[in-house]
């Protein structure tokens, strides 16, 4: 993995705008798995190209595939998977939802249209490896040859797994997710096999402190996500840790965020994950000041933090000055070779969900390579 040797890095969290066509048959995958067949898989290609070549243009120097052929970040593994045959479980409910009801109507339609979320009834294995290493191919052979800096691809951490797909089957969370982790590392070392860095999404490690982990104390909840952490450092035992990057987050939506439990009170234990880099939200209101933490907090040698510095739930523009400011913040107290840059979340973190303007997503991503680019001549002065 590339550090920012000699200016700052930019790239961002994974997803990016699908094209509608794209949507529409990723929507129908749900009910109808694999009935898109090449008429999806052409569609699927072309957004790859189209979506590679508006990161290129954006100037961004580490790039993915924007998760195209994919409806979401976890959900999808159910068909790919055997196992998942139980009931339909509901979408967790946050605590902020739960307080502010008419808010939570208020954004109902900028909920995820995906609903199939069925719970594991048995072993987890896979059935279906050659959607995953098609995704995988397609990825390395249009990304990987678009002449920018890297290319990564995402792929859910074994407990963010088990947060969109609970368990009814092992004797216990841990076993569950263990199980997960055994499964799921075929997918994450065939993801560094093809020259890509793996990025692993991770929110499990800080969303859900307020969704399915509410009911627990603050201290019950930091050994359920050292558990998570144990179980990922297992799955990716083999996997050199700078081949292998992490993203946290507190959930993309436009919501308050008042119990979005503080970045300070997990760190520690994120840090004690093998990944070289960590990925999280620094711009958007309830987050941007957690800069401040490492001025305390010792980053670990040979690791880098790649917090964003635009949000992705709103469609401000950022001021390429600003974002200019946010990365000299970090870099002040980590280094500047230890800072890459992004956004917060995903831009399209679910199809069917939009919550900013596929044009003005361009728009944000081109004055975060600008702000890192006056942040540059600051810091290499």
């Amino acid at each position: 993995m590339k550090r920012s040797t000699d200016r700052i890095l930019t790239t961002h969290t994974g997803s990016l705008p699908r094209p509608q066509d794209v949507v529409d048959f990723l929507l129908a995958e749900e009910t109808n798995p694999g009935g898109g067949g090449a008429e999806m898989d052409a569609a699927v290609g072309r957004a790859v190209g189209d979506v590679v070549a508006k990161q290129v243009a954006a100037g961004l120097d580490v790039i993915n595939d924007g998760e195209q052929g994919r409806a979401d970040y976890t959900i999808h593994v159910k068909d790919r998977l055997t196992g998942y045959d139980g009931p339909n479980q509901p979408k967790p409910v946050g605590s902020d939802d739960e307080e502010f009801p008419e808010l939570a109507r208020m954004l109902a339609p900028f909920v995820t249209p995906l609903s199939h979320r069925p719970a594991c009834s048995g072993p987890v294995g896979w059935q279906d490896w050659d959607s995953a290493k098609a995704d995988i191919d397609r990825a390395a052979s249009v990304v990987g040859t678009a002449g920018t800096e890297e290319a990564f691809m995402t792929s859910p951490s074994p407990g963010q797994i088990s947060r969109f797909l609970p368990n009814l089957y092992y004797g216990s969370e841990e076993e569950y997710i263990f199980a997960l982790a055994d499964v799921m590392r075929r997918e994450y070392e065939a993801i560094v096999d093809a020259g890509l860095i793996l990025q692993l999404d991770c929110p499990d490690l800080a969303l859900s402190r307020h969704t399915i982990f509410k009911h627990l104390s603050l201290e019950d909840f930091r050994k359920e996500i050292s558990m998570h952490v144990d179980a990922l450092n297992h799955a990716v035992a083999n996997i050199p840790a700078e081949k292998v990057r992490m993203h946290i987050c507190w959930a993309s939506t436009m919501g308050p965020h008042h119990e979005d439990v503080p970045l300070i009170d997990i760190v520690d234990i994120i840090l004690g994950a093998k990944p070289m880099a960590f990925s999280f939200p620094g711009a958007n209101p309830r987050h941007e000041h957690e800069w401040k933490i490492w001025r305390d907090i010792k980053l670990p040698d040979g690791k880098m933090i790649v917090p964003g510095v635009i949000d992705t739930t709103s469609n401000f523009v950022e001021h390429p000055e600003l974002v200019s400011d946010r990365i000299q913040n970090y870099a002040s107290v980590v280094g500047r070779e230890n800072v890459m840059v992004g956004g917060d979340c995903g831009f399209g973190t679910f199809a069917g969900r939009v919550q900013v303007d596929r044009n003005i997503v361009w728009m944000k991503f081109a004055s975060m390579t600008e702000g890192a680019r006056m942040a540059s001549e600051q810091l290499w002065a």
